[in-house]
């Protein structure tokens, strides 16, 4: 199972016990407590997942790692690629 259909079986299970608890289709006899912390449920898992998405890309922003050899490298790369195009006519 790839991990696209892991995903989106977890979110259909999600909105399916959602759906349930909400509407109650099956007549389960729920009391209302349920219904009132469901509904917003949505809403919540949005919230908390902008929360962490946010929170993983400032932790990934923090701890880059520098990459001196490969900068180096680019810098060697388009110094020789600027001294091919002059021998080919180009002005810089």
């Amino acid at each position: 199972m790839t991990k696209l259909l892991e995903w989106l079986l977890c979110i259909l299970v999600v909105m399916c016990t959602w759906g349930l608890l909400t509407f109650d289709p099956l007549d389960l006899k729920l009391p209302l407590v349920y219904k009132e912390v469901a509904w917003p449920m949505p809403v919540y898992l949005l919230v908390v997942f902008g929360c962490y998405s946010l929170a993983t890309v400032g932790y990934r922003v923090a701890t880059f790692n520098d990459c001196n050899e490969a900068a180096q490298e680019l810098q060697a790369q388009i110094k020789e690629a600027k001294q091919d195009l002059q021998k080919k006519g180009l002005k810089f």
